[in-house]
């Protein structure tokens, strides 16, 4: 008898789950319900025709569940065009750990407040863009946070010393905006090894931070016991003494060019084993380069256009 039933039920579980699609949907009714709203309030762009309320929405384009919770767990656009600012709605993602909105030239506005609720959030995107307004101090917030990157804007005012608190921050990226005053000095206590910091191409000024330390010997950002591998500074109005700063031994990428930098490069820089990538031109430098490590590994337009620096790869010292 039971044989006879066995047919029987599994068409009905075929008309349940197959002809009935929200039975089988694995994505969260909310955050679908959320998704939707924010494909609304951009206009419903062609990027995301993918999004339609009759399909499942961990098949959809630019977003991606997790394996076990079925949660929205990123949002990543990096092509087709966006226009307007960052709705509110994103916000509304509480198991969004990755949030990018990339090479969208029609995204302007600041940076959305409730991006601040994004409690598990790791990675925070919002580059090559036009978005407008500071760097908001609520980012100080998202402790899980190890990446972040704000870069190619038209973010203006000063860098907020709060973002210290990002004791998971591997690397920060704040280039190509339109930042004023000066590097924090709480830059100097970001928790564990510090982040890479890329900060080029803004108009920050005035010494390195010194944190009660030698004024100006830089090691803020730089210091003997940090793991930082990249510094990038370049295109600033940074002025500080380079002769008194300690170098770690992890840098792989200096780049400290077109500043008001002053003093004499330290021999201590011909230890850094690692180092890829080295420039201090455009600068105050003087005195001879030091001999050894990979120094002289650059060509002269590492070092070039500085007031009396000398010595290989630039002409010897008189």
């Amino acid at each position: 008898m039971a044989d006879l039933y066995t047919p029987l039920l599994s068409l009905i579980f075929f008309f349940f789950t197959f002809l009935n699609p929200t039975l089988s949907e694995l994505c969260n009714p909310k955050d679908k319900n959320t998704l939707l709203q924010i494909k609304k309030a951009f206009n419903d762009p062609y990027v995301l025709t993918s999004w339609n309320p009759s399909t499942d929405c961990c098949h959809w384009y630019c977003v991606t569940c997790d394996r076990k919770t079925h949660r929205i767990n990123s949002l990543t656009v990096v092509t087709g065009s966006l226009s307007g600012q960052i709705p509110p709605q994103v916000g509304d993602l509480p198991f969004l750990e990755t949030l990018e909105f990339h090479k969208q030239a029609n995204l302007t506005g600041p940076i959305q407040p409730a991006i601040a609720k994004l409690s598990k959030l790791k990675v925070l995107t919002l580059s090559w863009n036009n978005l407008t307004g500071s760097v908001p101090d609520f980012i100080s917030n998202l402790k899980n946070l190890t990446f972040l990157d704000l870069s190619f804007n038209n973010l203006t005012g000063s860098i907020p010393s709060s973002l210290s608190k990002l004791e998971n921050l591997l690397a920060i990226r704040l280039d190509r905006n339109k930042l004023t005053g000066s590097i924090p000095e709480s830059f100097g206590d970001f928790p564990g090894n510090g982040p890479d910091i890329i900060l080029s191409h803004n108009q920050l000024s005035g010494k390195i931070p010194d944190s009660n330390r030698l004024e100006g010997d830089g090691s803020v950002i730089f210091g003997s016991n940090k793991t930082t591998q990249i510094v990038d500074l370049s295109r600033n109005l940074q002025e500080f003494d380079v002769s008194k700063v300690e170098f770690s031994k992890s840098l792989i990428l200096i780049d400290l060019n077109h500043n008001k930098i002053f003093g004499s490069l330290p021999v201590g820089l011909t230890a850094l084993d690692n180092l890829q990538g080295f420039n201090v031109s455009y600068n105050r430098l003087c005195g001879e380069i030091p001999v050894g490590g990979k120094l002289q590994s650059f060509d002269n337009t590492s070092y070039f256009h500085n007031r009396c620096l000398c010595g290989a790869p630039l002409a010897s010292c008189k």
